[in-house]
């Protein structure tokens, strides 16, 4: 073992290990018959000795993704032929999984999974190539690994609020998500519900939304039934302060709605739409032009004009206000075009909620000048008053 952290010390041992890995990596590629059942436990091990590490601590607690650069591992050129040679050593043709369970056990794959905190991308991508082939091989393995992989969630959302390989978990969970069988079984919903949904709490979602999106997904085309759960999970913890995770939130609805069966459709769009309609009054125009962009999906706009008699009269107010009030032309031209939809679409009702909307705003009016003609009455009478005491006193 050599101390990467000093880049000038040992440099000939250093070579000469690294010289010997990449030695490793070709055998394992190219020979044929070396898979004894012996030298199991001397790979498994060597492998071990040389990744399992305690990670660092954070040299940027603040670490921002978008911002900053990530703080890459020293070791990196050595451990880049380890997890070479781990994952030959998986994917050879005379492999058995049979034999490596006993030294690729559970105690090995919790180990990896802390690894998938590393804050260096190269690693993390490895180890998701890695535990993939794992959880593919070792049928005995699944249950663990994905209870595992439950757990580390758990503990970001409810605990850490930090972990680097939430994104890297969540594409081999989608992979996981894609393989399940039907009908689907209480525990995967139960994740679905209890982990997948609380994690768009998460402040860093922007490092791993289309990751977690993907995965929510898979879960409806696995079973559309479970739309109800996820639209109202979503609507359960929709950010109230925070444009860009409002953003986020309407893509994933929208490839949600992408797979919605319609009988499905009809039980979410009151409560959905409510939302979308709120999002289009948004005087953030990022989230309201998002929201609009829904009414340029045909798949969307077809199950809206099946259902217009329940979607219009919930949207139409926003609508109608924000293309009278808006302050980004834009949006007001968004506006326009969705509104013209609607007339196509819905003729009758279309004349019938503006008749209506118009006969509102006027009896808003009618109430505003009433007030303020109450408050000008209060007024001239207060000042009366004052006038009255002042005469009486003198």
């Amino acid at each position: 073992m050599f101390d990467f952290m000093d880049s000038v010390l040992d440099l000939k041992g250093k070579e000469v290990k690294r010289a010997a890995l990449n030695e490793l990596v070709d055998y394992m590629s190219t020979t044929r018959g070396i898979l004894t059942e012996a030298i199991y436990p001397d790979i498994v091990r060597m492998v071990a000795c040389n990744i399992f590490r305690t990670l660092p601590p954070s040299e940027n607690p603040e670490f921002d993704p978008e911002e900053d650069e990530p703080t890459l591992e020293a070791s990196w050129p050595h451990l880049q032929i380890v997890y070479e040679f781990f994952l030959r050593f998986l994917e050879n043709q005379e492999f058995q999984p049979s034999v490596a369970k006993k030294c690729i056990d559970q105690k090995f794959v919790l180990q990896l999974l802390e690894l998938f905190d590393s804050e260096d991308p190269r690693e993390r991508d490895f180890l998701k190539t890695v535990l993939h082939r794992i959880y593919g091989k070792f049928l005995g393995l699944r249950a663990f690994i994905r209870k595992q992989i439950n757990n580390f969630f758990l503990r970001f959302i409810y605990e850490t609020e930090h972990f680097n390989g939430i994104g890297e978990l969540l594409e081999i969970l989608g992979s996981i998500i894609n393989g399940f069988a039907l009908p689907l079984k209480a525990e995967h919903k139960q994740f679905l519900v209890k982990v997948l949904i609380p994690l768009h709490t998460a402040r860093g979602l922007s490092q791993f939304h289309a990751q977690l999106a993907y995965c929510i997904v898979q879960f409806l085309e696995k079973d559309a039934n479970l739309t109800e759960h996820v639209i109202a999970g979503l609507l359960k913890y929709w950010p109230k302060t925070c444009s860009q995770k409002e953003v986020m939130f309407l893509g994933e609805v929208e490839e949600i709605l992408d797979v919605v069966e319609p009988s499905q459709f009809v039980k979410i769009q009151e409560l959905l739409f409510k939302q979308i309609a709120k999002c289009v009054a948004s005087p953030h125009f990022q989230v309201a032009e998002r929201a609009l962009y829904y009414w340029n999906n045909e798949y969307i706009m077809s199950l809206i004009e099946e259902n217009s008699n329940v979607i219009l009269p919930i949207t139409f107010p926003s609508l109608y206000r924000i293309s009278k009030e808006h302050w980004n032309q834009t949006i007001v031209a968004l506006v326009y075009s969705v509104l013209k939809a609607f007339m196509e679409m819905n003729s009758p009702l279309f004349d019938e909620l503006t008749a209506s909307f118009k006969a509102d705003r006027q009896r808003e009016k009618k109430k505003e000048k009433d007030r303020e003609e109450l408050w000008r009455k209060l007024e001239e009478l207060e000042l009366q008053n004052a006038q009255n005491n002042a005469f009486v006193a003198q």
